[in-house]
C-alpha cells in the first residue's frame, strides 16, 4: 500500500494566481480593452472643461469667452455627453475579437443599435425660455446618450454581443452567398439574420418596459445596477480594499492592473465622467472618489507611491545596490512609471517592504478624501494622464486648486517616514542574501 504525499501550495500563490485568471477573465478584459480606447477622449474632455471653466474664464470676457467657451463645449458633447454612445460600439468590438469572432464591426453595430433601442421614445424637454416641460418624440438626448447610460452601455454591449455571437454561429441561421460577391457584402449577409432576431428581440423587450411600465432599461439599469455599483466600490472603504488588493497582488509579480483596470477603474471612470459634467454645468460636484483622485494622491511615482521610497533611499540610505537603482528609477519615477523600481530595488517578492507599499497609497486616498469632504481642497474634475508628475497632478485635476500641492506634499513627506524603517530593514536583508551567495 503506497501512501501519496501532497505538498501544500501557500496561499498567497493560490490567491495570486486566482486573481490572474480573474484579471483575464473574458468580460472583465473587455471592459479593460474598451475603456483603454476611449481614454484619450476622456483626457480631452478634461482639457476642454479645464480651459472652460478654469483658464477663460480668468483671461477673456464678452463674446471672446463665450466664443472660446462654445468651442469647449463642442468637445464635451462630443466626449463626456456621448459616454454610453461610445462604450457600448467598443465593447462590443472587444467582446467579440476576444470570443474570436470574424466580424467585430458587426458586434460593434448591433451594440450600438441596441442601446438606441432600449431608450425611451420620447423625452422631456424644457424648451429655450419656457418654464414647462414639454414632451418630445423623435430625439435623443445628451442625458440618456452620456453619462447616465455609461452601465448601460457596458451591460447593453456585453448582452447584446453575446447573444449575436451566439446566434450567428448557429450555421442555418448563415446565408452564405459564396466567393464571387465582395468579402464586406458576403459578411453582412452572412448576419443578417442573427441581426435581426437580435434587434427584435431587444426591441420587443423595450417595447414591453415601455408600454407596459413606462421605464426603458437604461432608466433600470442606472437606478437598479449603476448606483449601488458606485456606492459599493467607490466608497472609500470599497475603494481601499480594491486598491490595496490591487498593490498587495503586485508585491507577488501580478500587475496592479489585474485588479484597478479590470474592476476598479471602469467605476472610477463613471464617477469622474459624472464630475466633468457637473463641473462643465457649473452643479455641485457628487463624486469625491474618482479616476484622477486615486491614482494622483495614491500612485504618486507609481503604484504604492513609490516616489517615496526614491526620497528615502536618496536621503538616506547608504547602500550602493538600493541608491543605483534608484537613480535609474527617478526619471521615469516622476511620471509614475516606477517598473525600474518594482523589480530592480526589487519590492516583488521582498517581503520588507510590503507594508509600506500598500499602506501608503491607502493612506493617501484617506487624506484626500477627508481633505475633499472637509472643504480644505477641491474635489477632482480633471480627467488627466496617469502620467501626470506629482504635485503638478494635483492642481491640474482639482481644476487648479493650490491646496491640492499641500496635500500631495504632505502625504508624500508621510510616505517617506512610513517607507523610511522598512527600507533599511530591507537593505538589511539584501545585504545578508548577498553575503549568503558569496560564500555559497
Amino acid at each position: 500500500m503506497s501512501t501519496e504525499i501532497t505538498e501544500k501550495r501557500p496561499f498567497m500563490d493560490r490567491f495570486a494566481e486566482g486573481a490572474a485568471r480573474l484579471g483575464n477573465q473574458i468580460h472583465l478584459k473587455t471592459l479593460r480593452d474598451a475603456f483603454a480606447t476611449i481614454m484619450p477622449l476622456y483626457i480631452l474632455a478634461g482639457l476642454a472643461v479645464l480651459l472652460n471653466n478654469v483658464i477663460f474664464v480668468k483671461i477673456l470676457s464678452g463674446s471672446a469667452l463665450e466664443a472660446a467657451t462654445y468651442w469647449g463645449s463642442l468637445i464635451v458633447n462630443g466626449t463626456l455627453n456621448i459616454s454610453g454612445l461610445m462604450i457600448a460600439p467598443t465593447i462590443g468590438f472587444f467582446l467579440s475579437r476576444n470570443r474570436g469572432f470574424k466580424n467585430p464591426y458587426a458586434a460593434a453595430m448591433i451594440s450600438l443599435a441596441t442601446l438606441i433601442i432600449m431608450m425611451l421614445g420620447t423625452i422631456s424637454a424644457v424648451p429655450v425660455g419656457a418654464e414647462d416641460a414639454v414632451t418630445l418624440s423623435g430625439l435623443l438626448s445628451y442625458s440618456n446618450l452620456g453619462t447616465n447610460s455609461m452601465f448601460a452601455g457596458i451591460i447593453i454591449g456585453l448582452l447584446a454581443t453575446e447573444l449575436f455571437i451566439r446566434v450567428s454561429n448557429i450555421k442555418r441561421l448563415q446565408v452564405n452567398l459564396g466567393d464571387q460577391v465582395p468579402q464586406a457584402v458576403g459578411d453582412s449577409f452572412n448576419v443578417l439574420i442573427p441581426v435581426i432576431l437580435v434587434m427584435s428581440l431587444f426591441a420587443i423587450i423595450s417595447a414591453i418596459l415601455f408600454i407596459g411600465f413606462d421605464t426603458d432599461l437604461v432608466k433600470l439599469i442606472s437606478t437598479l445596477i449603476q448606483t449601488p455599483l458606485k456606492n459599493v466600490g467607490t466608497s472609500l472603504a470599497g475603494c481601499l480594499i480594491l486598491y490595496t488588493l490591487g498593490n498587495l497582488l503586485f508585491t507577488q509579480g501580478i500587475h496592479q492592473s489585474v485588479i484597478y483596470s479590470s474592476i476598479l477603474e471602469p467605476l472610477l471612470i463613471v464617477n469622474m465622467t459624472e464630475n466633468m459634467a457637473a463641473f462643465a454645468a457649473g452643479e455641485p460636484i457628487p463624486n469625491i472618489i474618482n479616476v484622477s483622485m486615486v491614482p494622483g494622491f495614491g500612485m504618486m511615482g507609481g503604484s504604492g507611491s513609490t516616489i517615496c521610497l526614491v526620497i528615502a533611499t536618496l536621503l538616506f540610505s547608504k547602500y550602493k545596490p538600493s541608491r543605483d537603482i534608484v537613480k535609474l528609477s527617478m526619471v521615469p519615477g516622476l511620471f509614475n512609471i516606477n517598473e525600474p523600481m518594482i523589480f530592480g530595488y526589487p519590492i516583488v517578492f521582498n517581503y520588507a517592504l510590503v507594508i509600506p507599499f500598500i499602506a501608503v497609497p491607502a493612506l493617501g486616498i484617506t487624506i484626500a478624501y477627508a481633505a475633499t469632504a472637509m472643504g480644505l481642497m477641491n474635489p477632482c474634475v480633471v480627467q488627466i494622464p496617469w502620467t501626470t508628475p506629482p504635485l503638478l497632478s494635483g492642481f491640474l485635476a482639482t481644476g487648479g486648486d493650490w491646496r491640492a500641492i499641500v496635500v500631495q506634499a504632505i502625504i508624500i513627506v508621510l510616505g517617506v517616514l512610513i517607507y523610511l524603517p522598512f527600507m533599511k530593514a530591507s537593505e538589511k536583508v539584501q545585504k545578508k542574501i548577498m553575503e549568503a551567495e558569496s560564500e555559497g
